[in-house]
């Protein structure tokens, strides 16, 4: 320590003497570094994360003298605002919403509700085969969608009475080429299964109990005293399911290949690849882009506090 430093330490004891000021806590201005230290990489992790839609944003108004820039630029000297009004008149962006807003809502509704059904059967009631029915749920998670996407497309190839079919599923389309052969493969997810029944096992049997003998019905019970306990874990799940299907690309890519009219956003997107060549197209699909991510930012900013709540529980578990 030099003679300086000691000359302030003395300094700093007088005026705490005089002002009758506490003397620092030992430890107190580690403590402070660490939290400034935690402030600075979590700052700089939120960067991290929010450099992807940044750059999808700005490069879509880059101009084709902006990419072969020597040196290099990333914020474009001349922005092309245009290309978010050309992604409307050029290209269906209305249908392709419109297609993904109605199959990606009615998605997580349906599996929000059966989720919680389900979920609250498995952990409230006794029935022969509830163990092995739930070791199915936790086991069906191992294996990924797309195995099943041949099966799947024969059974509503071959729906009996669907699309011009017969009783035997014959003679005609079945439900391709439908909002419902986009929905229904999907109406059930394992992992909101799972989720909600972890949740609804938190529930204290005494309330349950009280509510039976003042003499509410199950139905009751479970949409009135149930459903209002795991409202965040009701909302992480609709915003899992919004984002997987607002994003969904497999199997919608393989309904609609026949029925260009169903195309959803990711589809016709990715679509565009093979039409476009030159760097303003390639702009231009940048954009649609960009377009097609606002929805999901606006939803998780709208649940966030539902999210963290459900995910402050789960830990508490």
């Amino acid at each position: 320590m030099t003679v300086a430093d000691e000359f302030a330490l003395e300094a700093d004891a007088d005026v705490r003497a005089a002002t009758g000021a506490p003397a620092p806590r030992p430890g107190r201005r580690r403590r402070q570094a660490m939290g400034a230290l935690k402030y600075v990489l979590l700052t700089f992790g939120a960067l991290l994360m929010v450099l992807p839609f940044a750059d999808t944003f700005i490069g879509a108004l880059r101009s084709p003298a902006d990419v072969f820039a020597n040196p290099p630029r990333y914020f474009p000297s001349d922005p092309q605002w245009g290309v978010y009004g050309r992604v409307f008149a050029e290209l269906p962006m209305g249908r392709w919403i419109f297609n993904s807003v109605v199959v990606t809502v009615t998605i997580t509704v349906v599996q929000v509700a059966t989720s919680a059904m389900a979920g609250w059967a498995l952990a409230r009631y006794e029935f022969p085969g509830r163990a092995n029915a739930f070791r199915l749920v936790v086991g069906a998670q191992m294996f990924p969608f797309f195995l099943f996407v041949i099966p799947i497309f024969f059974l509503l190839r071959f729906a009996p009475l669907a699309g011009g079919n017969d009783i035997l599923g014959q003679g005609g389309s079945g439900l391709l080429g439908t909002y419902a052969a986009l929905v229904l493969p999907f109406a059930v997810t394992w992992y909101g299964v799972f989720l909600m029944r972890q949740f609804f096992t938190t529930i204290p049997e005494e309330l349950i109990e009280a509510a039976r003998l003042d003499g509410a019905s199950e139905w009751l019970i479970f949409r009135r005293i149930a459903l209002p306990l795991v409202r965040p874990a009701l909302a992480t799940l609709a915003v899992f399911a919004f984002v997987y299907h607002w994003n969904e690309f497999i199997w919608t890519m393989t309904i609609t290949r026949t029925a260009p009219e169903l195309q959803t956003l990711p589809v016709g997107i990715f679509l565009l690849e093979n039409q476009f060549q030159d760097l303003d197209q390639k702009a231009l699909q940048q954009a649609a882009l960009a377009v097609s991510v606002l929805p999901v930012l606006v939803l998780f900013a709208l649940a966030q506090r539902f999210f963290v709540s459900a995910s402050m529980e789960s830990a508490v578990k």
